[in-house]
């Protein structure tokens, strides 16, 4: 029987070796440990060859490791039309050089409201995300574009917004960072079974019950304050209920991948999975 979740870091894990290092090594280092996904961490720029993403595709494949790309935070689907190019590049860039390296999901934070209502917001955001997601099939890129959920209010990426892109552009999914679900309201809330629920059920009612078994979820522990996050921590520094969360996943019978940003790496995602075991029953 094998795990409705495959579980693995945002970025390399601490503990990867420096030989040979790098995402070949993280992805052999997340293998001897019991990970199976990896996100590579591109958040500062795409800078990578194309015999490297080929390195990175043969050992994913070899140690049957889920590959996704994190894009660069430089990214602004409500950026002015002087700085949009700039974005859009960021964005297909991270999907062209990742689908070379075996990824199937790039991972994008999708921008910033500028103060202005959602619906006016996502009437520029949807359409230029379509574009790219257009581009993309028409030269045969099969990778899926997942906006992320943002942890501050002032930003793009409630699960709303993320749901309205998905509906509304093939190819477009979300990426459910549950911990900045949490914070993104700024009192506590978003942190209960029956709250988790009704988002789960808001997912399938828009997007379809077989979506959620192809969930891709951050994770980690979250500082927050009234605007939102803060910064990432360890689960056990948190007040995530992270019981709660896994037992609503459950209920759904939900799947996918589970990505940990939290400081303490590889160590936090070990303890995801272990948790998932116990709630679900399920044995790797």
């Amino acid at each position: 029987m094998t795990l409705s979740f495959r579980f693995g870091t945002v970025g390399s894990p601490m503990g990867t070796p420096k030989k040979p290092g790098g995402s070949v090594g993280s992805i052999q280092f997340c293998q001897t440990i019991g990970l199976n996904a990896l996100e590579l961490g591109w958040v500062q720029a795409v800078r990578v060859s194309e015999e490297t993403c080929a390195a990175i595709k043969q050992a994913s494949i070899a140690a049957d490791v889920s590959i996704s790309v994190h894009a660069p935070y430089f990214i602004n689907l409500n950026a002015d039309d002087d700085e949009w190019p700039k974005s859009r590049k960021r964005l297909m860039d991270a999907a062209f050089y990742g689908n070379l390296a075996g990824a199937t999901d790039i991972i994008f934070h999708p921008g910033s409201y500028f103060e202005k209502d959602a619906s006016e917001v996502l009437k520029v955001a949807v359409p230029r995300l379509r574009g790219c997601a257009d581009e993309l099939r028409d030269n045969g890129n099969p990778v899926i574009l997942r906006p992320e959920t943002m942890g501050k209010s002032a930003m793009l990426g409630s699960l709303e917004d993320t749901l309205e892109m998905a509906l509304a552009i093939p190819g477009v999914l979300p990426c459910i960072d549950f911990a900045h679900l949490h914070a993104r309201a700024g009192d506590g809330s978003m942190n209960t079974y029956d709250e988790w629920a009704s988002r789960l059920k808001n997912y399938a009612d828009i997007l379809g019950n077989q979506a959620l078994k192809q969930l891709h979820i951050h994770l980690s522990g979250i500082e927050y304050g009234t605007k939102g996050e803060k910064n990432h921590l360890p689960i056990a520094e948190s007040d995530l209920n992270l019981g709660d969360l896994f037992r609503a996943l459950y209920d759904f019978q939900a799947g996918g991948r589970i990505l940990c940003e939290s400081p303490i790496m590889e160590e936090d995602t070990l303890y995801m999975k272990n948790t998932w075991q116990q709630i679900s029953g399920e044995v790797a």
